[in-house]
């Protein structure tokens, strides 16, 4: 296979060491932080012994475990760190179905980390799903937020015919995601720098996004939505994606609502632009109950629960150019 020709030596190096881990059966399924960093806690202090633990664990390692191969490829790509003569990777390795995608490592402290996690195979299944149960043609679809490139390469693996664009606003979303292309041997996406879809222009058939929904006080790009609960960013897709739909268009938003006082305050936000009967659209709670721990958190102290959600939405009959109205005003 021919590389992308957008990559420089340092993916191309990070695509070698993709495929040689393929090669050698390497398989990581990534967990939450919280649960990532109880499992590290068991082994503080101890070495990586294997591949797994140094890719999927994020754990430090002697000199001699990678093969002189497997670490220039790291030297090569810039993401080996070494620090009292142990090293660690910068980067994670992490499975979905037959694919495996790079990301940051643990844990994601910085500000520009691209993160992959539970959510991210929630939403790999929700596109899935919506693509077995929809036959509208996509001609052109769009990952808002793409950070590793999961919705997009997952859309352009399933409908070849579709030019798929991955977005973000984050530099290095859109290296990984070009990385992560490349490893999968999809040639129809295209990664392109947009806050949301300010960037690009046209009609889509399929957008998608998993945008961050917390709020986070360090405001890491991966994990901040702004606004007082984290849902500022969520309203500012579906306002954008829908005046973007092309007729018989489609938006799959996967995202994170923290309830207040047994009430819904994202829907309640979100259901002024789906007042109308251009859209037919659908809203369900996917699990009730997730990242608990950020209770605990200033700005949570009325949060009784977050919860992660699906809305869907199409776009009716051929109203492509009418505007729909802000309902928050911005």
């Amino acid at each position: 296979m021919n590389e992308p020709s957008q990559l420089n030596a340092a993916d191309l190096a990070l695509v070698q060491l993709g495929r040689r881990l393929q090669a050698d059966g390497y398989r990581f399924i990534t967990p939450t932080p919280l649960t990532h960093q109880r499992v590290n806690d068991r082994a503080f202090g101890q070495s990586a012994r294997n591949l797994r633990e140094v890719f999927g664990w994020s754990r430090s390692f002697e000199p001699g475990l990678l093969s002189p191969d497997e670490q220039q490829q790291l030297h090569q790509a810039g993401v080996l760190e070494e620090s009292n003569g142990r090293m660690k990777s910068r980067i994670r390795w992490s499975s979905l179905d037959d694919l495996l995608f790079v990301h940051s490592g643990f844990p994601t402290d910085a500000a520009d980390s691209v993160f992959f996690g539970p959510d991210t195979y929630r939403f790999a299944q929700l596109i899935h799903r919506h693509l077995q149960q929809s036959f509208t043609p996509i001609r052109r679809a769009v990952d808002i937020g793409c950070g590793a490139g999961v919705g997009a390469i997952v859309i352009a693996r399933a409908r070849h015919e579709a030019q798929v664009l991955a977005v973000d606003i984050n530099p290095a979303a859109l290296r990984l995601t070009a990385v992560n292309a490349a490893l999968a041997e999809v040639s129809n996406l295209t990664v392109e720098t947009s806050d949301v879809l300010q960037g690009v222009d046209g009609s889509f058939d399929l957008i998608v996004a998993n945008p961050p929904y917390m709020a986070d006080p360090n405001e890491r790009a991966y994990r901040h939505g702004g606004g007082a609960l984290g849902a500022q960013l969520s309203l500012r897709i579906v306002e954008q994606a829908l005046n973007r739909l092309a007729p018989e268009g489609s938006l799959v938003l996967y995202t994170g609502v923290a309830m207040v006082d047994g009430c819904d305050p994202f829907l309640d936000a979100v259901t002024p632009y789906l007042d109308s009967a251009r859209f037919g659209w659908t809203y369900q709670e996917i699990d009730p109950d997730v990242f608990g721990e950020e209770l605990l958190t200033p700005g949570y102290q009325r949060v009784e629960r977050i919860a992660v959600v699906a809305l869907i939405v199409t776009r009716l009959g051929g109203d492509a150019g009418a505007e729909v109205e802000s309902a928050t005003g911005d």
